[in-house]
Order: C-alpha cells, then structure tokens, then sequence
C-alpha cells in the first residue's frame, strides 16, 4: 500500500522539530556570545544575556515534543493500516 501524502508536505511534529532548531541555534549564538569574553578578557555581558543561553535547552525540548508527536502519528498510522 502505497503512502498517500506527498513528498514535500509536512508531517505531524515536523513544524516543532524545525521551530526547536532555529530556537537551539540561537541559544547557541547567544551561549558563544556571552563566553566570549571569559576567553578575551573583556568585560562580561549583562546577565539577561545568560537567559538567552537557556535557549538551547528549550529549543531542544520543542524539538524533541516534535519527534515524539512525530513518532506518536506514526505509530496511529501503522496501526490503522494493520486493521
């Protein structure tokens, strides 16, 4: 049985696993950013910026629910066409 979505269409969760990398890689930015100046010997960011290192962890988290949501609809499918 052949699937019937097509190839470029998005499947469940894919918009969350694409919104946790763009929100990881600007935690990452911001992680770079803020230890930066441990290694040039500057002055330090302002704390805010040690907030927006937390990103990572969250883009991470909303990307994981993506896969997971992603697993989840597969697993409806597959049952569903064993009936």
């Amino acid at each position: 049985m052949r699937d019937k979505t097509q190839a470029n269409s998005a499947g469940p969760g894919d918009r969350l696993i694409r919104t946790g990398a763009i929100v990881f890689f600007v935690g990452t930015v911001a992680t770079l950013v803020t230890v930066a100046p441990l290694f040039l010997g500057t002055t330090p960011f302002p704390t805010y910026m040690f907030g927006l290192s937390m990103l990572m962890g969250v883009g991470f988290l909303i990307a994981a629910a993506g896969v997971l949501r992603s697993v989840a609809a597969g697993r409806r499918q597959a049952r569903a066409a064993g009936r």
